[in-house]
């Protein structure tokens, strides 16, 4: 049964904390809401755009922001989608043409992908208060850790897939590892919420997290990508100072004044999606003002027509490219617009304090 809601509680719809100044109007807050909702199937899907394929991970983020809007019912049939279609692994395949269950084009099943629904169904609850969302979810959340977890190394990491005939990737991806070190912290807290404890999630979480600050070697070099400089504070491995050095530390190898942040150096490519990832991150670091200034120098790529935002866009040859309108990235920006903005339960998901931690191994000391 959903819990009663008071003045100011933050699970009232309210678009207050979606305006923000150069980024978003009340007017465009809800242009871009309702762009997501276009794109959404009628069983709660939602693809990059209407015919092209749908992720489990997109797909979450795609709800999240739909929740920041208090477009609730639409965020739970997009959970309850997943919550059908999970395969008898706990997983999900890496993407469906057009969100199509039945029509799979990449069987392989990747563990940030299939980790992410905690991260949405613990979102949803704290925009909703839904105790039965929560008990409907909860099988497939457990579900989706232990898959999750059979592809955890000796070292911590996370291998970053198995293939369609069970074969298992040992190698491991920064980025990916980082996600679903955010994602194990947020299935804790939705079994801390339901009073049913997880030693072997608390201690797999925190020989990951020490894995992603202690041992790089431990990963794929991937050090060209800004998702690999950004996400390990964005899926809170990285916190403090820390935190701050590592961002610190890349802002002029990524960041393009006035256009956004860079996918792939040295390309003259900037990307909303990374943008506005990169901002959730800054705010998460307490630099608010900085965050700020990357969402309004990415709004070149909104469209006036349609609300969403384009993929990225190439600067040398003045082009956007691809010519997607992607709900992932307008996710993107409404969640970012939303921990500036606010939102109790978002800056409870990406904010981290009130996330658990997990239990840290006995190996390599702080100094």
């Amino acid at each position: 049964m959903t819990t009663s809601r008071s003045a100011g509680d933050p699970r009232i719809p309210s678009s207050e904390h979606l305006v923000l100044t150069g980024v978003l109007t009340p007017e465009e807050a809800a242009h871009t809401v309702a762009g997501i909702l276009a794109v959404q199937r009628e069983d709660g899907a939602i693809p990059w755009f209407r015919g092209h394929h749908l992720d489990p991970w997109d797909h979450v983020e795609a709800a999240m922001a739909l929740d920041t809007a208090g477009e609730h019912e639409a965020a739970e049939r997009a959970y309850l989608w997943l919550a059908r279609h999970q395969l008898e692994d706990g997983s999900w395949y890496a993407a469906y043409a057009d969100g199509d269950p039945d029509d799979v084009t990449d069987r392989g099943r990747e563990t940030n992908f299939v980790a992410y629904i905690a991260v949405g169904v613990w979102h949803h609850y704290l925009s909703t208060g839904d105790d039965t969302f929560l008990d409907r979810m909860w099988p497939a959340v457990c579900a989706a850790v232990e898959f999750v977890l059979e592809l955890q190394q000796p070292g911590g990491q996370i291998g970053w897939r198995r293939d369609d005939d069970g074969t298992p990737t040992a190698d491991a991806l920064l980025t990916g590892s980082s996600s679903v070190h955010h994602a194990l912290r947020c299935a804790l807290a939705i079994a801390e919420q339901r009073e049913e404890p997880q030693p072997d999630w608390e201690l797999a979480v925190g020989a990951l997290r020490h894995a992603i600050r202690r041992h790089p070697e431990r990963f794929l070099d991937k050090d060209r990508y800004s998702m690999d400089w950004y996400y390990p504070v964005l899926g809170g491995a990285l916190t403090g100072a820390e935190a701050r050095e590592r961002i610190d530390g890349g802002w002029e190898r990524f960041v393009v004044p006035g256009l956004g942040v860079r996918c792939v150096v040295p390309n003259p490519w900037v990307t909303g999606g990374e943008s506005a990832e990169l901002a959730l991150a800054l705010w998460a670091t307490g630099e608010s003002d900085r965050a700020l200034e990357i969402l309004q120098s990415i709004q070149h790529l909104r469209d006036p027509e349609s609300g969403l935002y384009w993929t990225g866009y190439v600067f040398d040859d003045d082009a956007i490219w691809p010519r997607e309108l992607t709900t992932w990235t307008a996710g993107s920006l409404l969640l970012a617009v939303a921990a500036l903005g606010g939102h109790e339960p978002t800056c409870a998901v990406f904010g981290g304090e009130q996330l658990p931690k997990g239990m840290d191994p006995a190996c390599c000391p702080d100094a």
